[in-house]
């Protein structure tokens, strides 16, 4: 919680549910990153936070980004990022969306299978590709395996096939997993892709790019490491696996960016018991799954909450959502606990709740109305 955020909520007391993002923060960790990874491009991961106010910031604090649809390269385009700043990350495209982006002037696109391939040499000809390879992502809070990346054999053949179709086989990448705990992960990725480096230089192919993807943290309820310790393993795997050689990087930060930025008011709408004799109260706020904190599927990411009556005695809670959907249960496992004085139409702050919430909440589910976002 941010002084300039306490102080907006404060004076404007504006209705709940809404998330309230410090602009200044997002700052300060984009320079963050570029002083301990200076060596590294930042490509913001868009789908973290789309909204303008922050894509243009970033904009003109010379970050590139990361996109997943024609949408995105819109709003980049819209928001002065010129479109050599821009990569199609996203490994499944329609065609049509290709064409849209490539005759905009983006050509740099990622892939993962032979199908992508020959859609990208179809309507992205001479393009700069780069292949996703698959990572397990053990140690992440929100895995990223098996629907995206191939094995490095396959990743070895499709980089060939990509300079037979007369695209430019530029690179590789991974994701070691959003919210990613545990920094040995980047040197187990970044060992897969040196070992794809010297498979394509035996086939006469000069890879010159390493995609180290996104898994830098925001804060949750877990401690995590600071940023440089991060910063630290992926140049001491770059290091490791290619020595004084390094090739271009690029990271792909979105929540580790936007995540700690904001912070979500919401509104207690119910307490209530389901016996006489469980001792569980069922907390339920004005915002849920569908309003924007679809993270908490399988309790996978816990969000910090604070309550006003904060230091009086707690006990356990289920915390629960307003819709009239039973998958709308946040936490239940996760071990929570509220003051026993809560009262309905309490005010709770969610804290970093700048990443995957705006961009999740749902059109109109229930007809609740999205969720509200302030930039300041």
């Amino acid at each position: 919680m941010t002084a300039k955020i306490a102080r907006f909520l404060d004076e404007v007391r504006p209705a709940s549910p809404c998330v309230v993002v410090d602009l200044d923060v997002v700052r300060d960790n984009y320079h963050g990153l570029r002083h301990w990874l200076p060596l590294a491009t930042v490509y913001y991961a868009v789908k973290a936070n789309p909204a303008p106010e922050i894509v243009r910031m970033l904009a003109g604090l010379g970050s590139s980004f990361d996109v997943a649809s024609r949408g995105e390269v819109d709003l980049c385009l819209e928001n002065g990022v010129p479109a050599d700043r821009i990569s199609f990350g996203n490994t499944i495209k329609k065609v049509s969306d290709i064409a849209y982006a490539y005759a905009k002037g983006v050509r740099l696109y990622a892939f993962d299978s032979d199908g992508e391939l020959e859609k990208l040499a179809e309507v992205a000809p001479g393009s700069k590709v780069f292949c996703r390879i698959l990572m397990t992502c053990d140690g992440a809070e929100w895995p990223l395996s098996r629907k995206f990346g191939c094995e490095i054999e396959m990743a070895r053949d499709l980089l060939v096939r990509a300079r037979e179709l007369g695209l430019d086989p530029y690179g590789v990448s991974f994701h070691v997993g959003s919210q990613q705990t545990d920094l040995g992960q980047w040197d187990i990725a970044v060992g897969k892709a040196a070992m794809l480096f010297t498979a394509l230089n035996e086939a006469g192919i000069n890879l010159r790019m390493v995609n180290l993807g996104g898994g830098f943290p925001a804060r949750y309820r877990s401690d995590v490491p600071a940023v440089e310790r991060y910063a630290d393993a992926v140049m001491h795997a770059m290091t490791k696996h290619f020595g004084n050689d390094l090739p271009a990087m690029i990271i792909e930060p979105g929540r580790s960016l936007v995540g700690d930025a904001g912070i979500l008011e919401a509104e207690v709408v119910l307490i209530s018991k389901k016996s006489y004799d469980e001792e569980v109260r069922w907390v339920y706020l004005d915002i849920g799954k569908f309003g924007g904190l679809a993270e908490t599927m399988d309790e996978a990411i816990k969000y910090r909450i604070q309550t006003e009556r904060d230091g009086d005695r707690s006990a356990p809670v289920v915390l629960a959502g307003p819709t009239c959907d039973s998958a709308d249960i946040l936490y239940e496992k996760a071990g929570y606990e509220m003051p026993v004085t809560l009262k309905v139409g309490d005010k709770v702050r969610i804290l970093s709740t700048g990443a995957y919430t705006t961009s999740y909440s749902a059109v109109n589910f229930n007809g609740f109305a999205p969720l509200k976002a302030y930039f300041i």
